[in-house]
């Protein structure tokens, strides 16, 4: 039985049941706890990021809604065989039926079909558009916080003149003047014209926090350019309030493309879009619903998956947020 010492230095003898009893370490596991792994590399934002993607079901919900508006967008002819623009008078608001799920509009052309088609030039709009807005912003708005000084100054007032005009209000009255020349890549311009200074200024905000970190610094102390160390090291550092915006902004752009065609000074007839047919199925909805709700409904899950996509990359890509 162990024996203790005394204040005294006597030893004393431990009662029964009080015996204790140290492990050794080998075989408490503590040393495998507290084992570093010197192999591994750490983890970059985006690796950390990545993490916590994949484990919100919120991340696959967005994107399983996006891959399929970009399936339908990129090859509509996997999902239906039915020429959209064929229309017969016969079959005017004809129910559904053996080949035709969503039944047929008021000219006689297919719901479903149209609905697949559609995607194409809403999502074309939307992505082509953000990347547009994405390079000039992102450009102008770099130049601005990394340079500052007069290119700051100069280039924030032009950005605060675009942001005074209305962004719906004028891409309205562009549009207006092109009413025989209206296209995707017509759309795409005009929104681009007045959508790049949201991003001009949050890459300003994003490349003026990190302009002065010990990354920079140690850049220009090696010889780098003033150009190079912005798109070297200053913007793919700052990419990250970019990339959310967006992400959401995209989501914007298809709705407002659809707004425009709705008022019909978006796209052309001669091209299926969902703005096109929601506006076209606002004279039968009353007697057939079913016209307005399967655009509707296309369009409303494409935003939505976009708007949701941007939330949770925003929450993975901002530390703070994370638990």
């Amino acid at each position: 039985m162990p024996d203790t010492l005394q204040p005294g230095g006597a030893p004393a003898t431990t009662r029964p049941g009080q015996e204790r009893f140290v492990s050794d370490v080998d075989e408490t596991g503590l040393g495998a706890v507290d084992a570093v792994a010197d192999e591994s590399a750490p983890a970059s934002m985006w690796g950390e990021a990545w993490k916590q993607l994949r484990r919100r079901p919120m991340f696959w919900i967005a994107a399983l809604l996006i891959l399929a508006a970009v399936a339908l967008a990129v090859a509509p002819g996997l999902f239906t065989r039915t020429d959209p623009r064929f229309c017969e008078l016969s079959n005017s608001l004809a129910p559904a039926s053996a080949g035709h799920p969503f039944g047929f509009d008021k000219q006689g052309c297919d719901i479903y079909a149209r609905t697949v088609y559609g995607a194409r030039a809403s999502v074309s709009v939307g992505v082509l558009t953000t990347l547009l807005v994405v390079m000039v912003g992102s450009l102008i708005g770099a130049i601005a916080g990394y340079f500052g000084g007069w290119f700051d100054t100069l280039l924030s007032r032009v950005t605060d003149i675009f942001f005074a005009v209305p962004f719906m209000l004028a891409a309205i009255v562009v549009m207006s003047m092109f009413k025989s020349h209206r296209s995707v890549f017509t759309v795409v311009l005009v929104l681009g014209i007045f959508g790049w200074p949201q991003i001009a200024r949050i890459t300003r905000g994003a490349v003026m926090s990190v302009k002065n970190d010990e990354f920079v610094t140690a850049s220009t102390a090696l010889g780098a350019g003033r150009w190079a160390t912005m798109f070297r090291h200053i913007l793919p550092n700052a990419s990250a309030p970019i990339i959310v915006t967006a992400t959401v902004s995209l989501g914007s752009y298809i709705v407002t493309e659809a707004t425009m065609s709705f008022l019909g000074i978006g796209l052309p007839a001669t091209i299926v879009s969902w703005g096109a047919d929601i506006s076209a199925a606002q004279s039968s909805l009353r007697n057939a619903p079913g016209i307005l709700f399967y655009p509707a409904g296309a369009l409303a899950l494409t935003v939505l998956g976009f708007i949701m996509m941007g939330d949770v990359v925003r929450d993975a890509l901002d530390p703070k947020t994370r638990k």
